[in-house]
C-alpha cells in the first residue's frame, strides 16, 4: 500500500493541531485549577457537581433561617423576661397589699401602681418586631394580638399558628411563640364559685370564698363529675357537702368536714381539688350551734361566659350587651369550642356558626329573634337594637379553665379598688381576691416560664444543627473539590507530556513540509 506525501502531511499536521490543543486545554487547567469547566469535560462528575451545587445552596439557606430564626428568638426571649419581670413586681404588690395594717388609701396607691403594670404588661404583649410585625399575633403578623374590650376583659386575637422555617433535610423549627401558647394557657386556679342558698338574706354570719384549685388533676377527675354540690352547715362544727345526685361525700372533705368555731377566721375546708376558705363572723351572744346550722351554699366550676363583639363591618350600631347559657344541655352539646359567628340573614333570622367563619361554614343553629333576644345552641344573647341583614358578632367563649395575666391584674387592680375599712366581710372577700390573684399570677409566671424554656429549647437545637449544617457545608466543599479541581502534580506531568509531544509533532510536521520534488532539484 502506497502513502502519498499530502497524506503524511494531513496525518501530520491533525495530530500536531491535535497535541496543541491539548497542551492549550492543560495549560489552562494548570492555570486555574479547574478540571471540569462543562459537561463534555467529565459527564458523571459534573452531573455530581450540579447536585452537590444544589444541596449547597440549601444548605446557605438553611442557615440563613438559622440566623433569622436566632434573631426573632431573641427578641422573643428579652420580651418575655421583661414581663416576668413585671409580673414579678405584681405578685409583690399583691402580697403586700394583704397587710393588715394596709388602709384603703394604702390599697389605692397599690392599684394605681397595678394599673400601669397592667398597661406595661399590654405593650410588652403587643410588641413588634424589626418587621414591624407583632411577635406574638400567630400567623396574623399585622393584627394586635391583645386588646382591651369595653368591660375590662382582654381578647386574643391572633391565632395558635407557629411560622416554620426549614433549618436541615427533614426539620424545620417554628420562629416564634403565639401569645394563645405564652399567656392565654395559664391554669385558672380559680375557676369554682360559691353561691350561699340560704338564708334567703345574707346575715354575714359566713363567708364561704369561691375557693383555689389546688390539684388540678383531683379537680378534673373527681369534683367536676359530681357538681354542682351542696354545703350546708349541719351544726356549729359540721359541714355536710352532698353532690349533684345527693350522695354525701362530706368525707372526702378534709377533717371529714368538721370545723373549729373558735377558729372563727380563714380556715381551710379542702375538697377534691378545692380549697375552700370558711371566715365565720358571730355576733355578740351568738350561739355557733344555734346560729350556723341551715346556712348552705351551692359549689361548683363557674359556668362558661361569653365576650360578644360587633364587626366593624356590619350596617348598624346594634351590640350584644348580655348573654347566658339558658340550655346547658343545647350549649354543650352544640355551641362552638372557643369562639362562634352569630350572623344575621335577616332583621330577625339568624345563624350561628363556628369561628372563624368561611365561604364553606355551616351553621350549628339558626334562630329568630324573641323581642331583642337571640338563642342559639342554649345561649341567649341580648340586643341593644334592631340588627339588619348580614351585620355579625364574633362571640368569644371563656370556659374559666385558664386566665389571661391580664385579666388577672385587672381584677387584682378592682379588688383593691374596692373599699374595705371597717367591714371584716369586705375584709375577708378581699383576702380572698388576694389569695387568687397570687394563684394566677403563680399560675402565669409558670406558663411563661414554660414558654421561655421552649425558646431556650429551640435556641440549643438551632445550635446544634447549625454545626450539623456547618459539617455538610465542609463536606460538601471537599467533595466538590475533589471531583471540579486538579492535582497539581499530575496536571504539571501530564503538561510536561503533552509540551514534549507537541514538540515532537512540531517537528515530525517540519520534516513532512521539507518532502517535495523541488527539494530535490
Amino acid at each position: 500500500m502506497r502513502i502519498s506525501t499530502s497524506q503524511f502531511y494531513e496525518s501530520t499536521a491533525a495530530n500536531y493541531q491535535k497535541n496543541f490543543a491539548k497542551v492549550v486545554k492543560t495549560s489552562e487547567e494548570a492555570s486555574s485549577l479547574v478540571r471540569v469547566n462543562t459537561a463534555a469535560d467529565d459527564p458523571v462528575g459534573a452531573s455530581r457537581l450540579l447536585q452537590l451545587g444544589n444541596q449547597a445552596s440549601m444548605l446557605s439557606q438553611y442557615e440563613t433561617n438559622v440566623t433569622t430564626i436566632k434573631a426573632t428568638l431573641g427578641t422573643t426571649e428579652a420580651v418575655m423576661t421583661s414581663i416576668g419581670n413585671v409580673l414579678q413586681r405584681a405578685k409583690e404588690l399583691a402580697v403586700s397589699a394583704g397587710n393588715a395594717a394596709y388602709t384603703d388609701a394604702d390599697r389605692k396607691a397599690v392599684a394605681s401602681e397595678l394599673g400601669s403594670i397592667e398597661d406595661q404588661l399590654l405593650s410588652l404583649m403587643n410588641t413588634k418586631d424589626e418587621n414591624g410585625k407583632y411577635i406574638f399575633s400567630g400567623s396574623k403578623g399585622d393584627v394586635v394580638p391583645f386588646t382591651r374590650n369595653g368591660d375590662g376583659t382582654y381578647s386574643y386575637n391572633g391565632d395558635q399558628v407557629t411560622l416554620d422555617l426549614p433549618i436541615g433535610d427533614t426539620m424545620s423549627m417554628a420562629t416564634n411563640s403565639t401569645g394563645w401558647e405564652v399567656f392565654q394557657q395559664a391554669v385558672n386556679t380559680s375557676r369554682t364559685q360559691v353561691t350561699m342558698t340560704a338564708p334567703a338574706v345574707d346575715d354575714g354570719r359566713v363567708v364561704l370564698t369561691n375557693g383555689q384549685v389546688s390539684s388540678s388533676v383531683t379537680y378534673n377527675s373527681q369534683f367536676r363529675s359530681g357538681e354542682p354540690y351542696t354545703v350546708e352547715f349541719v351544726s356549729g362544727t359540721q359541714l355536710k357537702i352532698t353532690d349533684s345526685g345527693g350522695n354525701d361525700v362530706t368525707a372526702e372533705a378534709s377533717k371529714g368536714g368538721v370545723i373549729e368555731p373558735s377558729n372563727q377566721i380563714g380556715q381551710t375546708v379542702s375538697f377534691r381539688g378545692v380549697d375552700l376558705t370558711l371566715n365565720v363572723n358571730l355576733q355578740a351572744g351568738d350561739v355557733a350551734g344555734t346560729v350556723l346550722p341551715g346556712h348552705t351554699f351551692t359549689l361548683a366550676a363557674k359556668p362558661d361566659s361569653f365576650t360578644p363583639a360587633r364587626s366593624p363591618g356590619n350596617s348598624t350600631a346594634t351590640q350584644i350587651t348580655g348573654s347566658a347559657i339558658t340550655d346547658p344541655t343545647a350549649y354543650h352539646a352544640s355551641f362552638p369550642t372557643g369562639a362562634a359567628v352569630l350572623k344575621f340573614t335577616s332583621a330577625t333570622d339568624f345563624d350561628l356558626y363556628a369561628a372563624p367563619l368561611t365561604a364553606d361554614s355551616k351553621p350549628v343553629s339558626s334562630g329568630t329573634l324573641a323581642g331583642n333576644v337571640a338563642t342559639a345552641s342554649g345561649v341567649s344573647f341580648t340586643l341593644n337594637g334592631a340588627p339588619a341583614a348580614n351585620d355579625q358578632f364574633s362571640i368569644a367563649v371563656n370556659t374559666h379553665e385558664t386566665q389571661n395575666i391580664l385579666d388577672t391584674v385587672n381584677q387584682l387592680r378592682t379588688a383593691l379598688s374596692t373599699p374595705a375599712d371597717g367591714d371584716n366581710i369586705a375584709i375577708q372577700k378581699l383576702n380572698a381576691s388576694l389569695a387568687s390573684a397570687i394563684g394566677n399570677l403563680a399560675s402565669g409566671t409558670d406558663q411563661l416560664t414554660s414558654a421561655l424554656s421552649s425558646v431556650g429549647g429551640r435556641g440549643q437545637s438551632l445550635d446544634t444543627q447549625s454545626d450539623t449544617n456547618q459539617s455538610f457545608v465542609l463536606a460538601n466543599s471537599q467533595t466538590q473539590s475533589a471531583i471540579r479541581d486538579s492535582d497539581p502534580a499530575e496536571v504539571m506531568t501530564r503538561l510536561t507530556l503533552q509540551q514534549t509531544m507537541l514538540q515532537a509533532s512540531q517537528l515530525a510536521f517540519s520534516k513532512i513540509t521539507q518532502l517535495g520534488l523541488f527539494n530535490k532539484i
